[in-house]
Protein backbone atom coordinates (compact mmCIF):
# COMPACT_ATOMS: atom_id res chain seq x y z
CA UNK A 1 0.00 0.00 0.00
CA UNK A 2 2.89 2.50 0.53
CA UNK A 3 2.73 3.70 -3.09
CA UNK A 4 -0.77 4.89 -2.32
CA UNK A 5 0.44 6.92 0.75
CA UNK A 6 1.59 10.30 -1.15
CA UNK A 7 -1.49 10.03 -2.88
CA UNK A 8 -4.00 10.21 0.30
CA UNK A 9 -1.79 12.97 1.80
CA UNK A 10 -2.26 15.38 -0.96
CA UNK A 11 -5.68 14.90 -1.11
CA UNK A 12 -5.97 15.05 2.38
CA UNK A 13 -4.32 18.46 1.83
CA UNK A 14 -6.54 19.38 -0.20
CA UNK A 15 -9.53 18.95 2.63
CA UNK A 16 -10.99 21.52 3.69
CA UNK A 17 -12.07 19.58 6.67
CA UNK A 18 -8.74 18.75 7.70
CA UNK A 19 -6.55 20.10 10.77
CA UNK A 20 -5.87 23.83 10.83
CA UNK A 21 -2.34 25.35 10.25
CA UNK A 22 -1.19 28.81 11.09
CA UNK A 23 0.69 31.86 9.35
CA UNK A 24 2.25 34.23 11.33
CA UNK A 25 3.35 37.35 9.83
CA UNK A 26 5.25 38.94 12.20
CA UNK A 27 5.91 42.37 12.03
CA UNK A 28 9.14 43.59 14.06
CA UNK A 29 9.32 46.91 15.59
CA UNK A 30 5.60 47.45 16.25
CA UNK A 31 3.43 48.85 13.42
CA UNK A 32 1.62 51.98 13.16
CA UNK A 33 -2.20 51.62 13.64
CA UNK A 34 -3.17 54.46 12.58
CA UNK A 35 -1.11 54.24 9.57
CA UNK A 36 -2.29 50.93 8.22
CA UNK A 37 -5.61 49.43 9.53
CA UNK A 38 -7.10 52.56 12.05
CA UNK A 39 -7.24 55.28 10.16
CA UNK A 40 -8.33 59.34 11.44
CA UNK A 41 -8.37 61.23 8.39
CA UNK A 42 -10.47 63.66 10.23
CA UNK A 43 -7.40 64.16 13.24
CA UNK A 44 -4.66 66.00 13.37
CA UNK A 45 -2.96 62.69 14.04
CA UNK A 46 -4.13 60.52 11.31
CA UNK A 47 -0.73 61.91 9.70
CA UNK A 48 0.19 62.12 5.63
CA UNK A 49 -1.72 59.03 4.63
CA UNK A 50 -5.27 58.75 3.07
CA UNK A 51 -7.97 55.92 3.96
CA UNK A 52 -9.06 53.79 1.29
CA UNK A 53 -12.46 51.59 1.29
CA UNK A 54 -12.43 48.02 1.45
CA UNK A 55 -14.30 45.36 -0.25
CA UNK A 56 -16.50 45.40 2.83
CA UNK A 57 -18.32 48.77 3.00
CA UNK A 58 -17.86 51.09 6.00
CA UNK A 59 -14.46 49.38 6.63
CA UNK A 60 -11.12 51.46 5.71
CA UNK A 61 -7.59 51.14 5.62
CA UNK A 62 -4.53 53.05 4.95
CA UNK A 63 -4.60 53.71 1.23
CA UNK A 64 -0.61 52.03 0.97
CA UNK A 65 -3.06 48.24 1.13
CA UNK A 66 -5.14 48.44 -2.03
CA UNK A 67 -4.81 44.79 -2.81
CA UNK A 68 -5.47 43.96 1.28
CA UNK A 69 -7.94 46.37 1.24
CA UNK A 70 -10.12 43.89 -1.21
CA UNK A 71 -9.57 40.49 0.75
CA UNK A 72 -11.69 42.43 3.79
CA UNK A 73 -14.09 39.58 3.15
CA UNK A 74 -11.86 37.64 5.03
CA UNK A 75 -10.42 39.40 7.44
CA UNK A 76 -11.10 40.84 10.54
CA UNK A 77 -9.40 43.94 11.96
CA UNK A 78 -8.94 43.72 15.92
CA UNK A 79 -8.47 47.96 16.55
CA UNK A 80 -9.15 47.74 20.36
CA UNK A 81 -5.09 46.13 21.37
CA UNK A 82 -4.06 46.54 24.46
CA UNK A 83 -1.20 46.17 26.96
CA UNK A 84 1.11 47.94 29.27
CA UNK A 85 4.78 47.27 28.13
CA UNK A 86 6.34 50.06 25.76
CA UNK A 87 9.24 47.84 25.81
CA UNK A 88 10.58 46.28 22.86
CA UNK A 89 11.72 43.11 25.09
CA UNK A 90 8.88 42.85 27.23
CA UNK A 91 6.50 43.29 24.82
CA UNK A 92 7.54 41.14 22.35
CA UNK A 93 7.64 38.32 24.70
CA UNK A 94 4.13 39.12 25.98
CA UNK A 95 2.64 39.00 22.41
CA UNK A 96 4.34 35.71 21.46
CA UNK A 97 4.06 33.69 24.17
CA UNK A 98 1.24 35.07 26.18
CA UNK A 99 3.18 35.87 29.37
CA UNK A 100 5.26 38.02 30.57
CA UNK A 101 8.93 37.29 31.35
CA UNK A 102 9.04 35.55 34.86
CA UNK A 103 11.47 34.08 37.20
CA UNK A 104 12.44 30.87 36.15
CA UNK A 105 9.65 29.87 34.39
CA UNK A 106 10.36 30.28 30.12
CA UNK A 107 7.77 30.63 28.32
CA UNK A 108 7.55 28.57 24.89
CA UNK A 109 6.53 30.66 21.58
CA UNK A 110 3.56 30.26 20.38
CA UNK A 111 4.95 28.69 17.23
CA UNK A 112 5.95 25.87 19.33
CA UNK A 113 2.68 25.76 21.65
CA UNK A 114 0.84 25.59 18.43
CA UNK A 115 2.41 23.08 16.73
CA UNK A 116 3.09 20.77 19.31
CA UNK A 117 -1.19 20.78 20.07
CA UNK A 118 -1.61 20.37 15.94
CA UNK A 119 1.56 18.40 14.36
CA UNK A 120 2.71 14.92 14.13
CA UNK A 121 6.34 13.76 15.60
CA UNK A 122 6.26 11.20 12.44
CA UNK A 123 5.91 14.06 9.55
CA UNK A 124 9.10 14.65 7.30
CA UNK A 125 8.72 18.21 7.55
CA UNK A 126 9.55 20.16 11.10
CA UNK A 127 6.31 21.27 12.47
CA UNK A 128 7.34 24.56 12.81
CA UNK A 129 9.30 26.61 10.48
CA UNK A 130 10.65 30.24 11.33
CA UNK A 131 11.47 32.31 8.42
CA UNK A 132 13.53 35.17 8.69
CA UNK A 133 13.20 36.00 12.48
CA UNK A 134 14.73 39.23 13.99
CA UNK A 135 15.59 37.60 17.50
CA UNK A 136 18.30 40.38 18.69
CA UNK A 137 15.81 42.40 21.05
CA UNK A 138 13.81 39.46 22.53
CA UNK A 139 15.48 36.00 21.87
CA UNK A 140 13.67 34.32 24.51
CA UNK A 141 10.04 34.74 22.49
CA UNK A 142 10.90 32.64 19.91
CA UNK A 143 11.78 29.71 21.34
CA UNK A 144 10.31 26.92 22.52
CA UNK A 145 10.87 27.33 26.27
CA UNK A 146 9.50 24.48 28.51
CA UNK A 147 8.01 22.65 25.67
CA UNK A 148 12.03 21.25 25.10
CA UNK A 149 14.10 21.56 21.92
CA UNK A 150 12.14 19.17 20.08
CA UNK A 151 9.66 21.88 19.74
CA UNK A 152 11.98 24.66 18.41
CA UNK A 153 11.12 26.04 15.47
CA UNK A 154 13.53 25.56 11.81
CA UNK A 155 14.86 28.43 11.00
CA UNK A 156 15.37 29.42 7.69
CA UNK A 157 16.16 33.14 6.26
CA UNK A 158 19.74 35.21 6.91
CA UNK A 159 17.80 38.70 8.10
CA UNK A 160 21.42 40.22 7.96
CA UNK A 161 20.53 40.36 3.97
CA UNK A 162 17.69 42.58 5.13
CA UNK A 163 14.51 43.73 3.05
CA UNK A 164 16.37 44.15 -0.55
CA UNK A 165 16.29 42.67 -3.98
CA UNK A 166 16.53 39.12 -3.78
CA UNK A 167 18.47 37.57 -6.59
CA UNK A 168 19.01 34.13 -5.41
CA UNK A 169 16.49 31.87 -2.83
CA UNK A 170 19.54 30.32 -1.02
CA UNK A 171 18.40 32.62 2.36
CA UNK A 172 15.68 31.08 1.91
CA UNK A 173 17.20 27.10 2.13
CA UNK A 174 17.39 24.76 4.74
CA UNK A 175 21.48 25.00 5.78
CA UNK A 176 23.47 22.03 5.91
CA UNK A 177 20.54 19.60 4.15
CA UNK A 178 22.76 18.20 1.34
CA UNK A 179 25.84 15.64 1.43
CA UNK A 180 29.03 16.96 2.24
CA UNK A 181 31.08 16.80 -1.21
CA UNK A 182 32.99 13.00 -1.16
CA UNK A 183 30.39 11.89 1.03
CA UNK A 184 27.84 9.14 -0.32
CA UNK A 185 24.87 7.47 0.71
CA UNK A 186 26.55 4.43 2.23
CA UNK A 187 29.07 6.32 4.17
CA UNK A 188 26.14 8.23 5.42
CA UNK A 189 24.17 5.56 6.69
CA UNK A 190 27.31 4.10 8.57
CA UNK A 191 27.87 7.33 10.28
CA UNK A 192 24.65 7.76 11.26
CA UNK A 193 24.94 4.12 12.74
CA UNK A 194 28.24 5.02 14.39
CA UNK A 195 26.10 7.98 16.04
CA UNK A 196 22.97 5.81 17.31
CA UNK A 197 25.68 3.68 19.16
CA UNK A 198 27.51 6.13 20.71
CA UNK A 199 24.32 8.06 21.83
CA UNK A 200 22.47 5.08 23.11
CA UNK A 201 25.69 4.08 25.14
CA UNK A 202 25.73 7.67 26.59
CA UNK A 203 21.87 7.76 26.78
CA UNK A 204 22.29 4.42 28.93
CA UNK A 205 23.74 6.25 32.02
CA UNK A 206 23.32 9.10 31.69
CA UNK A 207 19.05 9.67 31.39
CA UNK A 208 18.42 13.48 30.72
CA UNK A 209 16.15 15.35 28.32
CA UNK A 210 19.06 17.22 26.74
CA UNK A 211 19.96 13.98 25.47
CA UNK A 212 17.18 12.58 24.35
CA UNK A 213 16.58 16.05 22.44
CA UNK A 214 20.01 15.81 20.72
CA UNK A 215 18.78 12.49 19.88
CA UNK A 216 15.41 13.71 18.23
CA UNK A 217 16.66 16.51 16.50
CA UNK A 218 19.34 14.33 14.52
CA UNK A 219 16.60 11.68 13.93
CA UNK A 220 14.03 14.52 12.17
CA UNK A 221 17.11 16.38 10.31
CA UNK A 222 17.93 12.89 8.80
CA UNK A 223 14.02 12.00 8.19
CA UNK A 224 13.96 15.06 6.58
CA UNK A 225 17.25 15.52 4.27
CA UNK A 226 16.01 12.15 2.68
CA UNK A 227 12.12 12.80 2.38
CA UNK A 228 10.85 13.98 -1.00
CA UNK A 229 9.16 17.33 1.47
CA UNK A 230 12.43 18.63 1.56
CA UNK A 231 11.49 20.02 -2.14
CA UNK A 232 8.83 22.45 -0.44
CA UNK A 233 12.04 24.95 0.33
CA UNK A 234 12.81 25.00 -3.40
CA UNK A 235 10.87 27.76 -4.66
CA UNK A 236 12.00 27.30 -8.28
CA UNK A 237 9.15 24.81 -8.73
CA UNK A 238 7.08 27.82 -8.69
CA UNK A 239 6.00 30.07 -12.39
CA UNK A 240 7.93 33.23 -12.34
CA UNK A 241 4.02 35.21 -13.06
CA UNK A 242 3.48 33.93 -9.28
CA UNK A 243 6.68 34.44 -7.83
CA UNK A 244 6.66 38.20 -9.04
CA UNK A 245 2.89 38.37 -7.60
CA UNK A 246 4.24 37.45 -4.39
CA UNK A 247 7.26 39.99 -4.69
CA UNK A 248 10.64 39.21 -5.34
CA UNK A 249 12.06 40.25 -1.67
CA UNK A 250 12.66 37.73 1.19
CA UNK A 251 9.31 38.47 2.97
CA UNK A 252 7.76 37.74 -0.37
CA UNK A 253 9.11 34.72 -1.21
CA UNK A 254 9.02 33.62 2.36
CA UNK A 255 4.63 34.10 2.20
CA UNK A 256 5.37 31.87 -1.14
CA UNK A 257 7.35 29.38 1.23
CA UNK A 258 4.70 29.21 4.23
CA UNK A 259 2.28 28.46 1.14
CA UNK A 260 4.32 25.50 -0.01
CA UNK A 261 4.74 23.91 3.69
CA UNK A 262 1.08 24.92 4.78
CA UNK A 263 0.62 22.76 1.70
CA UNK A 264 2.53 19.70 2.45
CA UNK A 265 1.16 19.59 6.28
CA UNK A 266 3.48 21.69 8.30
CA UNK A 267 0.71 23.46 10.82
CA UNK A 268 2.89 26.68 11.70
CA UNK A 269 4.91 28.65 10.10
CA UNK A 270 6.14 32.47 10.68
CA UNK A 271 7.29 34.98 8.70
CA UNK A 272 9.27 38.16 9.55
CA UNK A 273 8.92 41.60 7.83
CA UNK A 274 12.13 43.02 9.46
CA UNK A 275 13.20 45.49 6.76
CA UNK A 276 12.25 46.72 3.22
CA UNK A 277 13.93 49.38 1.01
CA UNK A 278 16.47 51.91 2.82
CA UNK A 279 15.03 51.11 5.56
CA UNK A 280 17.47 47.82 7.07
CA UNK A 281 17.39 46.47 10.26
CA UNK A 282 14.84 49.22 11.82
CA UNK A 283 11.59 46.98 10.29
CA UNK A 284 7.85 49.29 11.88
CA UNK A 285 9.73 50.68 14.25
CA UNK A 286 9.65 54.27 13.09
CA UNK A 287 10.88 56.53 15.42
CA UNK A 288 11.92 58.83 12.43
CA UNK A 289 10.58 59.65 9.30
CA UNK A 290 7.50 57.37 9.88
CA UNK A 291 5.43 57.56 6.80
CA UNK A 292 8.56 57.30 4.38
CA UNK A 293 9.36 54.16 6.07
CA UNK A 294 5.78 53.02 6.53
CA UNK A 295 5.16 53.56 3.04
CA UNK A 296 8.42 51.35 1.82
CA UNK A 297 7.23 48.22 4.25
CA UNK A 298 3.52 48.32 3.20
CA UNK A 299 4.45 48.44 -0.58
CA UNK A 300 6.77 45.12 0.50
CA UNK A 301 3.66 43.69 2.69
CA UNK A 302 0.66 44.34 0.72
CA UNK A 303 1.18 42.39 -2.49
CA UNK A 304 3.08 39.24 -0.39
CA UNK A 305 -0.30 39.54 1.94
CA UNK A 306 -2.99 39.31 -0.66
CA UNK A 307 -1.14 36.93 -3.16
CA UNK A 308 -0.64 34.35 -0.10
CA UNK A 309 -4.26 34.89 0.56
CA UNK A 310 -5.43 34.21 -3.08
CA UNK A 311 -3.17 31.63 -3.47
CA UNK A 312 -4.17 29.37 -0.44
CA UNK A 313 -8.20 30.47 -1.75
CA UNK A 314 -7.41 28.72 -5.24
CA UNK A 315 -5.73 25.93 -3.77
CA UNK A 316 -9.06 25.34 -0.90
CA UNK A 317 -6.40 25.58 2.05
CA UNK A 318 -7.66 29.42 3.22
CA UNK A 319 -10.31 27.38 4.69
CA UNK A 320 -8.46 25.88 6.91
CA UNK A 321 -5.53 28.46 7.18
CA UNK A 322 -5.48 31.26 10.22
CA UNK A 323 -3.16 34.07 9.09
CA UNK A 324 -2.16 36.28 11.77
CA UNK A 325 -1.14 39.83 11.35
CA UNK A 326 1.26 41.55 14.54
CA UNK A 327 3.63 42.77 16.08
CA UNK A 328 4.60 43.83 19.82
CA UNK A 329 2.68 47.10 20.45
CA UNK A 330 1.48 50.34 18.14
CA UNK A 331 2.72 53.85 17.64
CA UNK A 332 2.03 57.03 18.86
CA UNK A 333 -0.90 58.99 17.36
CA UNK A 334 0.99 62.04 18.27
CA UNK A 335 3.90 62.72 15.27
CA UNK A 336 7.57 63.85 16.60
CA UNK A 337 7.52 67.04 14.70
CA UNK A 338 10.97 66.99 14.87
CA UNK A 339 11.88 63.56 13.16
CA UNK A 340 8.09 62.74 12.01
CA UNK A 341 8.33 60.12 13.76
CA UNK A 342 5.69 57.94 16.01
CA UNK A 343 7.00 55.98 19.42
CA UNK A 344 5.96 52.76 20.94
CA UNK A 345 2.14 52.59 21.87
CA UNK A 346 0.91 50.15 23.91
CA UNK A 347 -2.23 51.24 24.79
CA UNK A 348 -4.73 51.22 21.59
CA UNK A 349 -3.02 49.03 18.42
CA UNK A 350 -4.12 46.80 16.09
CA UNK A 351 -3.89 42.72 14.91
CA UNK A 352 -5.41 41.04 11.95
CA UNK A 353 -7.06 37.62 11.94
CA UNK A 354 -8.34 36.11 8.58
CA UNK A 355 -8.98 32.78 6.65
CA UNK A 356 -9.84 29.51 8.62
CA UNK A 357 -11.85 29.78 11.53
CA UNK A 358 -12.46 33.46 11.50
CA UNK A 359 -15.22 35.20 10.59
CA UNK A 360 -14.34 37.73 8.31
CA UNK A 361 -15.73 41.50 7.02
CA UNK A 362 -15.71 42.73 10.76
CA UNK A 363 -13.71 45.48 12.91
CA UNK A 364 -13.81 44.70 16.85
CA UNK A 365 -13.56 47.42 19.15
CA UNK A 366 -12.86 50.96 18.83
CA UNK A 367 -10.40 53.58 19.72
CA UNK A 368 -11.23 57.32 20.32
CA UNK A 369 -10.94 60.02 17.48
CA UNK A 370 -7.43 60.89 18.24
CA UNK A 371 -6.83 57.00 18.68
CA UNK A 372 -5.13 57.47 22.35
CA UNK A 373 -6.93 54.93 24.54
CA UNK A 374 -9.76 52.28 23.55
CA UNK A 375 -12.99 53.45 23.59
CA UNK A 376 -15.31 49.82 23.04
CA UNK A 377 -14.31 45.94 23.42
CA UNK A 378 -10.79 46.44 24.67
CA UNK A 379 -8.67 43.28 24.07
CA UNK A 380 -5.73 41.83 25.96
CA UNK A 381 -3.08 39.78 24.88
CA UNK A 382 -4.80 36.68 26.66
CA UNK A 383 -7.99 37.49 24.97
CA UNK A 384 -5.93 37.45 21.42
CA UNK A 385 -4.25 34.02 22.61
CA UNK A 386 -7.29 32.44 23.42
CA UNK A 387 -9.14 33.97 20.79
CA UNK A 388 -6.47 32.39 18.50
CA UNK A 389 -6.47 29.34 20.05
CA UNK A 390 -10.69 28.54 19.38
CA UNK A 391 -9.89 29.31 16.01
CA UNK A 392 -7.60 26.75 15.38
CA UNK A 393 -9.23 24.27 17.14
CA UNK A 394 -6.95 23.92 20.34
CA UNK A 395 -8.54 24.40 23.99
CA UNK A 396 -6.62 27.28 25.32
CA UNK A 397 -7.02 26.03 28.83
CA UNK A 398 -4.89 22.92 28.11
CA UNK A 399 -2.18 22.40 30.36
CA UNK A 400 1.39 21.88 29.75
CA UNK A 401 4.38 21.27 32.62
CA UNK A 402 6.93 23.90 33.26
CA UNK A 403 10.41 23.66 33.39
CA UNK A 404 9.78 24.29 37.08
CA UNK A 405 7.31 21.29 37.85
CA UNK A 406 3.97 23.17 37.26
CA UNK A 407 1.28 23.43 35.15
CA UNK A 408 0.80 26.10 33.01
CA UNK A 409 -2.37 26.52 30.67
CA UNK A 410 -1.35 27.71 26.75
CA UNK A 411 -3.45 30.78 27.44
CA UNK A 412 -3.90 32.36 30.72
CA UNK A 413 -7.40 31.39 32.87
CA UNK A 414 -9.27 34.69 33.17
CA UNK A 415 -8.90 35.19 29.23
CA UNK A 416 -12.26 36.14 27.17
CA UNK A 417 -11.68 34.97 23.94
CA UNK A 418 -13.69 37.00 21.16
CA UNK A 419 -16.65 35.12 20.43
CA UNK A 420 -18.26 37.33 17.73
CA UNK A 421 -15.23 37.00 16.07
CA UNK A 422 -15.07 32.90 15.42
CA UNK A 423 -16.64 31.11 12.39
CA UNK A 424 -19.14 28.39 13.60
Amino acid sequence: MSPWFPALAEQASANPARQRSCILLWMSGGPSQLDTFDPKPEHENGGEFKPIETSVPGIQVCEHLPMIAQQMQDMAVIRSMSTKEGDHTRATYLARTGYLPQGPIRYPTMGSLFSKELGHDTADLPNFVSIAPNRILSPGAYGPGFLGPQYAPLIVGDTARGGGQMNEDDSLQVRNIELPNGVDSPQLDGRLGLLDTLETSFAATRPDVTVESHRLAYEKAVRMMRSQAVGAFNLDDEEDPLRDAYGRNPFGQGCLLARRLVERGVPFVEVSLNSAGDNQGAGWDTHQDNFTGVQTLCETLDPAWATLMNDLRQRGLLESTLIIWMGEFGRTPQIAADRTGRDHFPAAWSSVLCGGGIRGGQVIGKTSENGMRVEDRKVATNDFLATVCRALGIDPMSQNISNVGRPIRIADPEASPIEELLAG
